[in-house]
């Protein structure tokens, strides 16, 4: 299954700053989205769930074998989950500068889960069973 360790985000999905080394270069790309949304007279934290399905080629079929979820962190919590560029739960996005082309970032669930378990699911389709990472 193709892609099963990362999800390819775009900063118009996170509110974290993008912390990492790309090139030797050290990157902060801040996240478009804010950490708290007031409206009215409410504020809500934003949140950033993912969910990917991942698939397995079969004879020209595509089957589908797991889910991931993964919850990306709010980015009031920036200096746990990416405080400095060698410590990151990122890696280089496929976008080119050269062409002009939007920065783009992979979330490694690897990394995230590290860090925190429970931020990342992966469920099996049946017949296997599922249980809840802390």
């Amino acid at each position: 299954m193709d892609g099963l360790g990362t999800a390819t985000l775009q900063t118009s999905q996170l509110s974290m700053q993008v912390r990492q080394v790309r090139s030797q270069q050290e990157m902060n790309v801040s996240g478009k989205l804010p950490a708290v949304i007031e409206i009215g007279a409410e504020s809500f934290l934003t949140t950033t769930i993912f969910v990917k399905y991942n698939y397995e080629t079969f004879e020209a079929a595509n089957i589908l074998r797991s889910i991931t979820v993964a919850a990306l962190p709010n980015g009031m919590l920036q200096a746990i989950y990416n405080p400095t560029p060698a410590d990151t739960i990122f890696l280089a996005g496929r976008n080119a500068p050269s062409l002009g082309e939007e920065f783009r970032v992979r979330l490694s669930y690897q990394r995230l889960a590290n860090k925190a378990g429970w931020r990342v699911q992966l469920i099996p389709l049946a017949p296997e069973g599922f249980d809840w990472t802390d």
